[in-house]
């Protein structure tokens, strides 16, 4: 199966306010660089959102790896909390609905077609793709 290694960044200027996010997906030798953004979102959107275009973006079914800064968007997979939330009817532990829902759902559905590892980054630190998210990501804040 193909490796694609993606990372992925949002931000939020302002939480709610003007939001960005970025996708950096790599293949081999190749590199492809897209980026959003939405005139009043919060920070957590903006993260799930940068994995969720990253994800779409694939082509065919292949092992990724997805590495983001966000802990919230990384945990909900590594620590199981949203097969709880699924079992659970998209409600969290209190029995209130799940936050940001239709992303995460499409996330997961995604995760069913690919092969999909989720690691967690030290964000605004010597990773330059990371760091490059973080700069398409605000840049698309300037362009609202």
């Amino acid at each position: 199966m193909t490796k694609v290694t993606i990372y992925t960044d949002g931000a939020c200027s302002g939480n709610p306010g003007p939001g960005g996010w970025a996708a950096i997906l790599i293949y081999g030798d190749s590199k492809k660089e897209i980026s959003g953004g939405n005139k009043k979102t919060t920070n957590n959107i903006m993260e799930l959102t940068a994995i969720l275009e990253g994800l779409k973006a694939l082509k065919f079914e292949c092992d990724v790896e997805v590495y983001s800064d966000s802990a919230y968007s990384v945990n909900a997979f590594n620590q199981g909390w949203i097969y709880n939330w699924i079992k659970k009817g998209w409600r969290i532990a209190d029995g209130s609905p799940v936050k940001n829902k239709e992303i995460w759902q499409e996330i997961y559905e995604l995760t069913k077609k690919h092969n999909v590892k989720f690691i967690k980054v030290k964000g605004h630190s010597d990773n330059e793709f990371n760091n490059r998210c973080d700069e398409l990501a605000r840049k698309e804040i300037e362009k609202l």
